[in-house]
């Protein structure tokens, strides 16, 4: 490859590496990716909301049905769950958010203090994927100029400086999805008739599992009824376990 090529081989790695500013109605592949990242997230967070609330709700139901009871027990349940929730997700984003940071800024000491150096090893980098030494040096050379920063970000550790997460965001999206996810049993334990309430409550809780889990699949490239399947057997054992606990429970006279 000669150098005249540098320019066109510049313009391919900038626009692979920079978010795109043309064309902002078309989802780009970064930003579908971090789209469906977050949208996975939800529905994990809302499926965790189903499973838990409706363990809790249909077990407490198996021992009484005080309408009361299964109220405090489920409201306990959801608020516990969305607040354990989103403080897992804030402290895991936390992490990452501040490794990311150290990683930024430790890329942006050495540019200022080695800067020469970490031009050769961008050129390097662009050298290692098939670019002649002379092109990956222009390659290198222009990307520098034009932001050396985000050129070795991309380049070395496959991030962009405005790519941090907020910790309260995804704190507050995992509250929200895993509350979504505990209205619907709370919603068909309390709604119909006692002699209803838990057949009622099974039936939505594995159809609305079964959904989340093929849309989760879906959204991963995995095989959709294979990961429902899953996701609703998994919940009819554990609504099963809780249903049988209560009752025992109610049978003993603990209620």
């Amino acid at each position: 490859m000669l150098a005249k090529d540098a320019p066109r081989c510049l313009a391919w790695i900038m626009a692979s590496t920079e978010t795109a500013t043309l064309h902002e109605n078309e989802p780009h592949r970064d930003d579908l990716a971090h789209r469906l990242n977050w949208l996975r997230a939800g529905v994990l967070g809302a499926n965790d909301g189903i499973v838990s609330v409706a363990a809790i709700v249909v077990g407490v139901a198996g021992a009484t049905t005080n309408t009361g009871s299964i109220l405090a027990a489920g409201t306990a349940g959801l608020v516990g769950g969305a607040i354990s929730m989103a403080l897992g997700e804030y402290v895991s984003v936390s992490s990452q958010s501040d490794s990311q940071k150290a990683l930024i800024e430790k890329e942006r000491r050495e540019l200022a203090e080695q800067p020469e150096d970490e031009l050769n090893e961008l050129a390097a980098i662009y050298e290692s994927k098939g670019l002649s030494p002379r092109t990956a040096r222009t390659v290198a050379e222009e990307l520098t100029a034009h932001d050396a920063l985000a050129a070795h970000l991309s380049a070395e550790l496959n991030i962009q400086e405005d790519d941090i997460v907020s910790p309260w965001n995804a704190a507050v999206a995992s509250a929200v999805a895993f509350t979504v996810g505990a209205a619907l049993p709370m919603l068909a334990i309390l709604l119909p008739p006692p002699g209803m309430r838990v057949p009622l409550t099974f039936i939505a809780v594995l159809l609305s599992l079964a959904i989340t889990g093929a849309v989760g699949a879906w959204i991963g490239g995995a095989p959709r009824f294979r990961a429902a399947a899953r996701v609703v057997l998994g919940g009819a054992l554990a609504l099963a376990a809780t249903f049988s606990i209560g009752t025992l429970l109610g049978a003993s006279g603990v209620f």
